[in-house]
């Protein structure tokens, strides 16, 4: 068993930390994170630097790096900006869903886009009436004058303002046989219309990664927007939720990385009483408690990636994963802003802001509690909801 990081690994990481360090210091990414938006052109640099194109095969414009590679620069990016590792991820679930799902004139036309950092795509799923219960959705889609007409509403809807698409989930064919996972299709809606209106929603946390809600009013589509197959758009999603909640424990172990050495730098440079605040043990334990936490997640969530990455089984390592890393990173943050104190309340610091961003983990992209359910049913208990 070897733990030494591949060498590409530590070249992505330390290409990551230049990155911020010359390019995106603390004050922009606090314009940013106060403005709750992300320029377009920082994607294009994104690009540039081929991180967008990572998911992407290499016959499209891309790298075809594995989940292993895409948790690394997660990890790197929340260290700094969680915001911005958010909508990566969705940008790597956009590059995966045409990949597995696109028709070979899809993948031609948004695969190299996306890539090149001219295409960026949102994904219209959760509604008011429910996320976790997705199933329940009334978002219609339905072909009308020989083009799709999709109507309904959704709510939590990340990057949706900022993109030139929005993948909805609509039903285009009528439950049979109580079963609602049937009949649920995956169409892409053009942002540019006057048929889909996009309102943005000020959350507390992940100021930045444009947050919204969306309303389709007869949007229209051509035929060829489907993706995959009509009535197979909820067991296309499926598929990609192990990748999804592994890349969300990278984002979560990114945080709790930052906000330990925060803290740690804190109590070895405050002097109270003649000496570091970290010599004292009320300062010490909880950090200590907090690198062991942090260590475990991280071990969790590459121990997952590196089951997908070669193709094996591992949704209860990603579940798991996706649980232990935002538990973790509520646990940190809270101790390293105690260990901080007052100044980790001030805005000028990021502290408060990795403070806030870790509280959209314990119910994003699923909630914790459905999270224990499913690993409750795989211990082989019963179903309980």
């Amino acid at each position: 068993m070897d733990f030494d990081p591949p060498e590409e690994h530590r070249f992505l990481r330390d290409s990551v930390r230049r990155f911020f360090a010359d390019e995106l210091p603390e004050r922009r990414i606090r314009e940013m994170d106060r403005s709750r938006r992300v320029p377009r052109a920082l994607w294009k640099r994104f690009a540039e630097l081929g991180w967008l194109g990572m998911s992407v095969p290499e016959e499209h414009g891309g790298s075809n790096a594995d989940v292993m590679t895409s948790a690394v620069l997660c990890e790197e990016l929340s260290r700094q900006f969680p915001s911005l590792a958010v909508n990566w991820v969705l940008i790597a679930m956009t590059a995966r869903m045409f990949r597995e799902y696109g028709s070979p004139e899809q993948q031609a036309e948004y695969l190299p886009r996306l890539a090149r950092g001219d295409f960026m795509m949102a994904f219209g799923m959760t509604e008011p009436g429910g996320g976790t219960d997705i199933l329940q959705l009334s978002t219609r889609g339905a072909m009308r004058d020989n083009q799709w007409s999709v109507t309904g509403q959704k709510l939590y809807t990340s990057f949706a303002d900022d993109a030139d698409a929005i993948l909805v989930l609509c039903r285009t064919e009528p439950v049979r046989d109580g079963r609602r996972a049937g009949g649920l299709s995956l169409i892409l809606i053009s942002r540019r219309q006057d048929a889909v209106t996009v309102r943005r929603l000020e959350l507390m946390g992940m100021r930045a990664g444009c947050t919204c809600e969306v309303f389709l009013d007869e949007a229209r589509a051509p035929t060829d927007a489907l993706v995959g197959e009509a009535g197979r758009g909820w067991y296309q999603l499926l598929s990609s939720l192990d990748e999804e909640r592994i890349l969300s424990a990278a984002i979560y172990v990114g945080i709790s990385t930052a906000a330990l050495d925060l803290a740690v730098q804190h109590a070895s440079e405050r002097v109270a009483f003649g000496r570091p605040v970290g010599g004292f043990q009320a300062v010490q334990h909880p950090l200590a408690e907090a690198a062991t936490e942090l260590e475990q997640s991280r071990l969790l969530t590459f121990k997952a990636a590196w089951l997908l990455s070669r193709n094996r089984a591992c949704s209860v390592e990603a579940a798991m994963a996706k649980l232990a890393a935002s538990e973790t990173a509520i646990r940190t943050t809270d101790r390293c802003m105690r260990v901080l104190a007052a100044s980790g309340l001030v805005e000028d610091g990021p502290m408060e802001r990795l403070f806030r961003d870790a509280r959209l983990g314990p119910f994003s992209p699923i909630s914790n509690e459905m999270v224990k359910n499913f690993l409750g049913e795989r211990l082989g208990l019963p179903r309980s909801y």
